[in-house]
């Protein structure tokens, strides 16, 4: 129990995953710890964290016996922690073990829920209002991260929406370029909802890929990042222009191989954590300069 959230073998099981993890999981860890060193002396009546897919806590790399922190521990040991933490997973096995895990921390407030996250999503929103609604006279309303890393395409835009619901909801968001790639064509022309049509909201998104997959394949996944974000920005997120420049491209996990596999999308209503999100995708957890 003493190495529950420590970076080694527990003894509770551990899922493996591709190296990749650790850059994503890099540039995670670095926006927690500027986020909550910077805002946590302001007069929040919360800070939250949310992870509405969060695994068993810890992984290896594939091959590999080196043990490493998930995204929950590694936003339950930061340097400054949340002063509530909200953890959703499918799997009931998977939110026992991060239980037994998180166990170890008992002066900060936890919640675990198991079943689909944009169906518990409903379950986190209301609480944080219920602790706005009745925050202390003189505080503020709480500030709040979500991080929002499926293995594919289960992420719904209608999740998105209610989050940002939240007056102070900064977001991280899991874009699977592959999963994408793979099912564009299947999809594409599809008579009936598909699971590309909920991760984006609509069906416009189709219109996007017509246009660009032809004229621009290269940049198709590009156009159609450009796309989602003009939806958070009606949502009230701050808009970041598109130029080609480190500071506002989506940093790209990829294989063995150098093959995209996803990449990740920053949201703040606040310019200030843009700022902070360009300083820490300037680089990836080897040190090495990241580009679109």
């Amino acid at each position: 129990m003493d190495n529950y959230l420590l970076p080694e073998d527990d003894g509770l099981p551990i899922r493996s995953f591709g190296n990749w993890t650790r850059d994503k999981l890099h540039y995670l860890e670095s926006y927690i710890y500027m986020f909550e060193t910077s805002m946590r002396q302001m007069k929040w009546c919360a800070r939250c964290y949310i992870d509405l897919f969060s695994g068993k806590g810890k992984y290896r790399v594939e091959n590999q016996k080196d043990v490493y922190l998930g995204s929950p521990l590694i936003a339950l040991t930061t340097k400054h922690p949340f002063t509530h933490y909200f953890f959703v997973d499918n799997e009931q096995e998977n939110i026992d073990i991060l239980k037994k895990r998180c166990s170890i921390v008992s002066n900060i407030s936890k919640r675990f829920e198991v079943g689909d996250a944009n169906q518990k999503v409903d379950t986190i929103v209301n609480e944080i209002k219920s602790i706005e609604q009745n925050r202390p006279e003189g505080t503020w309303t709480s500030l709040n991260l979500a991080f929002l890393d499926p293995d594919g395409l289960e992420l719904e835009w209608k999740t998105i929406e209610k989050l940002a619901g939240i007056r102070k909801m900064d977001l991280i968001i899991h874009y699977s370029q592959s999963g994408l790639t793979r099912n564009f064509e299947n999809y594409v022309h599809a008579n009936e909802e598909t699971i590309i049509d909920r991760f984006f909201g609509d069906f416009d998104w189709r219109k996007v890929y017509q246009k660009y997959h032809l004229k621009e394949p290269s940049n198709v996944h590009k156009h159609l990042i450009d796309y989602y974000k003009s939806k958070l920005v009606n949502h009230g997120y701050a808009e970041v222009k598109d130029i080609e420049d480190y500071e506002t491209i989506e940093p790209v996990m990829r294989n063995t191989k150098r093959a995209p596999l996803y990449r990740l999308i920053f949201a703040s209503k606040h310019k200030r954590g843009h700022d902070f999100w360009k300083i820490v995708i300037h680089k990836d957890v080897a040190g090495q300069t990241s580009f679109w």
